[in-house]
C-alpha cells in the first residue's frame, strides 16, 4: 500500500498567481515557508526554513486568491506531485511541490500577517476540496465542483 499525504503550516512567501484553464477551472500557484526548530549535536538551538511551492484547483484557488497574501498563515494538506517541464534553453527541469486538497487560513480577521503566532487554528475557515486536477489523457474532462463550507464568520466583510 502506498500513501502519500503532506500537512504544511507556514507563512505565505508570496502572492498568489491565479490563472484560468480553457476549460473554466480555475487553479492558483504560492509558495509558503515553514520553519523547524530543533537542537544541534552541540545542544545549540538551531532553525531550519523549507520554501515549499503549492497548487490550489477550483473554487478554493479563487478563495485562496481573494483571502490569502504574502505573510498569510494557513495550512495546507494535499499530496506530494513531481512537475517536469522543459526550459527556454530545452534542458529538462523538475521540482516537488504540492497539489492542495484541503486549505485552511489560519490568520483570524483583522489581524496582520504573523500576529496569530500559535494561535487562530480554531478561528480559521474550513474551505472544502478543491476539484480534482484534470489528469494527462483527459484535456475535456469536467471539473468536479468543490464543496464549500464557508461559516459567515470566516469573511472579512
Amino acid at each position: 500500500m502506498m500513501f502519500n499525504k503532506v500537512i504544511l503550516i507556514g507563512n505565505m512567501t508570496r502572492e498568489i498567481e491565479l490563472r484560468y484553464l480553457t476549460s473554466g477551472q480555475a487553479v492558483a500557484k504560492g509558495g509558503i515557508a515553514t520553519n523547524r526548530r530543533f537542537k544541534d549535536a552541540g545542544g545549540n538551538q538551531k532553525d531550519e526554513t523549507m520554501f515549499i511551492d503549492f497548487t490550489v484547483w477550483g473554487r478554493t484557488a479563487e478563495i485562496a486568491n481573494q483571502y490569502l497574501h504574502k505573510g498569510s498563515r494557513v495550512l495546507l494538506e494535499g499530496r506530494l506531485t513531481l512537475e517536469q517541464w522543459t526550459d527556454q534553453n530545452g534542458q529538462k527541469r523538475s521540482r516537488h511541490s504540492v497539489t492542495v486538497e484541503n486549505l485552511k487560513m489560519l490568520d483570524r480577521r483583522g489581524e496582520g500577517p504573523g500576529e496569530s503566532e500559535g494561535q487562530g487554528a480554531a478561528q480559521g475557515g474550513r474551505y472544502g476540496e478543491p476539484a480534482q486536477p484534470q489528469q494527462p489523457g483527459q484535456p475535456n474532462a469536467a471539473p468536479a465542483q468543490p464543496e464549500i463550507d464557508i461559516d459567515e464568520d470566516d469573511i472579512p466583510f
